[in-house]
């Protein structure tokens, strides 16, 4: 049970978070709802890592499930495991996603490195990055480390508020 009760989600910010959403609130949103200018940039910057980004939605439901188990987020697992099959990673990935060193494809296994270090570390090696550097364009490794720096802000917040 979450810490903190849910909000009504009223409001016109609650209405752009229903709007991105398809219609919907979700737990989330009602909790960052407590605080709506909050809610309202949560959502902006959120949006834009969803849906307005050139990195490809397998690689970012690959991240966000990776912090998810790194970060002991179940919501987040949960929320995020319908998007991940929908870009198109399967049973085995999922599972490996689990493993303290999954046996992924060698890019993936760059990607979940980056995320690994981010994470855990905040540093990143010099020669991992560098690595990277031919898997993806500036734009995407800019678009990746959001994702990253992103998705554990929203798993921290779901576990400490225990959403």
């Amino acid at each position: 049970m979450a810490r903190l009760p849910d909000t009504d989600g009223s409001g016109e910010i609650a209405g752009r978070i229903r709007a991105r959403r398809g219609g919907d609130l979700h737990p989330l949103d009602r909790m960052l709802l407590h605080s709506p200018q909050l809610a309202d940039g949560w959502n902006s910057l959120l949006g834009a890592v969803r849906t307005r980004m050139e990195l490809s939605p397998a690689i970012r439901e690959l991240v966000v499930l990776r912090i998810a188990v790194l970060n002991h987020a179940a919501y987040e697992w949960t929320a995020h495991e319908p998007d991940a099959r929908r870009a198109g990673l399967t049973d085995a990935d999922l599972t490996e996603l689990r493993r303290e060193e999954p046996a992924l494809d060698p890019r993936r296994r760059r990607v979940i490195a980056y995320t690994d270090a981010m994470t855990r570390d905040v540093q990143v090696p010099d020669e991992l990055f560098a690595a990277l550097r031919a898997d993806f364009t500036d734009a995407e490794l800019v678009e990746l480390t959001a994702t990253v720096a992103a998705y554990n802000m929203v798993s921290r917040f779901l576990v400490a508020l225990d959403v």
